[in-house]
């Protein structure tokens, strides 16, 4: 059975299950992979931001090094590689330019497997493939930082588990597997049953389901039509208003300088002397 999970602005996956599996494990299961979503959103660009700067400071000492350093008298470290944070929060001590790189390629591949493209290309997600993206990320920070980043950095909290999330632009949309709920096709998927009993015993079944917190009800329905599919509809509509237009406000002898309305036209064609026409005329 696949699973496409899908969210309110368009992104999801697909997880594949079985019909024997309990709807309790099925939704534990999709809320893992969402959290793990959630931590590649935050983990990729902070990766890159650390290959270019480095760390990040302490809340009290973040802000703009010349600013410290010119008005504040500030003393600070910098090594080879400096190269100061346009945003004030690292310390613009970057690991260097090939590490640098290892941190931008496996940012790129864990956002690659996560992204919404999948579902396009009917790749279901798993925990295990999902894990061996975290752990590359993981790895390619101990090669560039051996002695760790300190306990403050967004990188090393959402490292660690779902919970360094917390304060973070994700925080809100956090999943907890106990309280979670599942629907499809406006009808909750209960905890205590099998997926069979929501959804048969065809193996083959693919269908839509959407994740919510618990309390919040059944989520709004689709759309009738999706937004590209709204677009063509608009620029169809539109261009037959177009068309409505030019045929009302010309003239209403207007068709018989057409091809189709000259009574001798099929004669000409007859005898191989339809495109004939005489000096100066077109």
């Amino acid at each position: 059975v696949i699973i496409s999970v899908k969210k309110s602005d368009g992104d999801g996956f697909l997880y594949e299950t079985t019909t024997s599996s309990t709807n309790a494990d099925l939704i534990a299961d999709l809320c893992e992979i969402w959290n793990a979503r959630l931590r590649v959103r935050i983990l990729a660009p902070s990766l890159r931001e650390l290959g270019k700067y480095g760390p990040m400071k302490k809340v009290e000492e973040q802000g703009l090094d010349e600013v410290k350093e010119k008005y504040e008298g500030a003393e600070l470290v910098k090594n080879e590689h400096y190269q100061p944070d346009p945003a004030g929060l690292r310390t613009g001590n970057g690991p260097g330019p090939e590490l640098a790189a290892t941190l931008d390629r496996v940012a790129t591949d864990a956002e690659a497997y996560c992204d919404k493209s999948q579902v396009q290309k009917r790749v279901n997600l798993n925990m295990s493939e999902m894990n061996d993206k975290l752990a590359n990320m993981r790895g390619a920070v101990m090669m560039a930082y051996p002695m760790g980043l300190p306990e403050w950095d967004t990188i090393k909290l959402a490292m660690d588990s779902v919970d360094g999330l917390e304060g973070t632009g994700v925080a809100a949309e956090i999943m907890v597997a106990e309280s979670a709920q599942l629907w499809c096709a406006g009808k909750e998927f209960v905890r205590g049953q099998l997926v069979s009993d929501r959804l048969g015993k065809n193996e083959k079944t693919k269908v839509i389901a959407k994740l919510t917190k618990s309390g919040s009800g059944p989520p709004a329905r689709e759309p009738a039509v999706n937004e590209e599919e709204r677009k063509a509809m608009m620029a169809h509509y539109f261009k037959k208003q177009e068309e409505m237009k030019k045929l009302a406000e010309s003239n209403d002898d207007d068709y018989l300088s057409s091809a189709w309305a000259d009574s001798s036209n099929m004669k000409r064609s007859l005898q191989g002397v339809g495109n004939i026409r005489a000096p100066g005329l077109r």
